[in-house]
């Protein structure tokens, strides 16, 4: 075990701010990392290899306090701002830039419904079901991963909100009650309002929510696992919302089921595009995601072919079932992502995530649209 040592100053989470950055992180893991006043000591396992020189875990360069953009900040992206606002923090764990696919997701599940209408009431369930899916559980996904995620950011991104200290325990497991009850609330509220029988939207809800704390929290904390972990949040952004839109509106069928879970290999593929940011943190815990375990250019080829293997197979699947227009549309959705991933994705994973995920996704997300509309007839 080496232990090594940096002086606060030279960071830029500096205890020195405020007395909100001053809070510490209660039960850090025992192995990993420590707080003091005066000090920030990170411990790492030397490696059989290498056991007289260990690189140091924190990253060479960390934004300087104060920098970087106000837009990200409240986002929840990386290249944020660091603020001292305890709402703009708030707004920041629950990551809003991460809440357009679960909405989109819902908009999807109405339209293979065949049943919704634009109305004045079918817009307003619309709106609150996609407040449940996006601000409340998918708010309450991001607080509760980054609260257990807080030993590996203290690694790859120190000057993140929870490591940084810039929101105390009690702040945000009060934010990851508040989100979590408000949804279900809301889940709740929809199925009295669309008058079914059975509670299925607030089952929905729960059992995404389990998802959610299973996917985050040991023991069994399945993004240690980078193939069940990476499903788990495709099938979460895609399958669920789809099936929370169309049990509103309509009937949530077996084959919907299916498809939609069959689709869900396409968002593992898009989950492991965030994994290669955080190698370091990863391989420091022992944590298996995909790049860790393949390496990167394996771990490359794996994300763009779940993506675009996924998109053809239900290309075949709408050609089968009798709608060729729906099968060429989704045909042509593909090519733009292809395009995308060689031009960015491939080149430098790191580097040009955010430009992939912005200029490939919005194609990818029109596919399921398509999708939706051709089971719907």
């Amino acid at each position: 075990m080496a232990s090594l040592t940096y002086n606060a100053s030279s960071i830029a989470v500096a205890n020195s701010r405020t007395p909100r950055q001053r809070r510490v992180l209660s039960r850090p893991c025992p192995h990993l990392v420590s707080i003091s006043r005066r000090r920030f000591t990170v411990k790492i396992r030397a490696t059989e290899t290498d056991a007289n020189e260990v690189k140091p875990a924190v990253p060479d360069k960390v934004p300087a306090a104060g920098g970087g953009s106000s837009f990200n900040q409240l986002l929840g992206i990386k290249g944020a701002k660091q603020e001292t606002d305890i709402w703009k923090i708030r707004l920041q764990l629950t990551k809003p830039v991460t809440w357009p696919p679960l909405v989109w997701g819902v908009v999807c599940g109405a339209a293979a419904s065949g049943n919704f209408h634009w109305n004045l009431e079918d817009v307003a369930k619309a709106i609150v079901c996609m407040m449940m899916s996006g601000p409340c559980l998918t708010g309450y996904t991001q607080t509760l991963n980054d609260w257990y995620d807080r030993e590996i950011d203290a690694i790859n991104e120190p000057y993140r909100p929870i490591p940084s200290g810039a929101i105390s325990e009690i702040e945000v497991i009060t934010q990851i009650w508040v989100l979590l009850l408000g949804g279900l609330g809301l889940a709740g509220l929809l199925d009295v309002w669309a008058g079914h029988d059975s509670p299925i939207l607030f089952y929905l809800a729960l059992g995404g929510s389990l998802v959610s704390y299973i996917y985050s929290a040991p023991p069994l904390k399945l993004k240690q696992n980078g193939w069940i972990g990476n499903f788990a949040l495709g099938a979460s952004y895609i399958s669920l919302p789809w099936w929370a839109g169309q049990a509103l509106f309509g009937t949530l069928t077996p084959d919907i089921i299916v498809l939609t879970l069959l689709y869900s290999i396409a968002g593992l593929g898009i989950a492991i595009v965030n994994d290669f940011k955080s190698v370091e943190g990863d391989r420091a815990l022992g944590l298996q995601s995909l790049p860790v375990a393949f390496g990167t250019e394996t771990a490359k080829w794996i994300c763009v072919g779940a993506i675009d293997i996924t998109q053809l197979y239900i290309a075949g699947y709408l050609l089968g079932a009798g709608k060729p227009l729906y099968a060429l549309a989704l045909l042509g959705l593909i090519l733009p992502q292809v395009f995308f991933q060689f031009e960015y994705f491939l080149k430098d994973p790191v580097k040009y995530d955010v430009k992939y995920q912005a200029s490939a996704q919005p194609f990818l997300i029109l596919g399921l649209l398509v999708t939706a509309l051709a089971t719907s007839h």
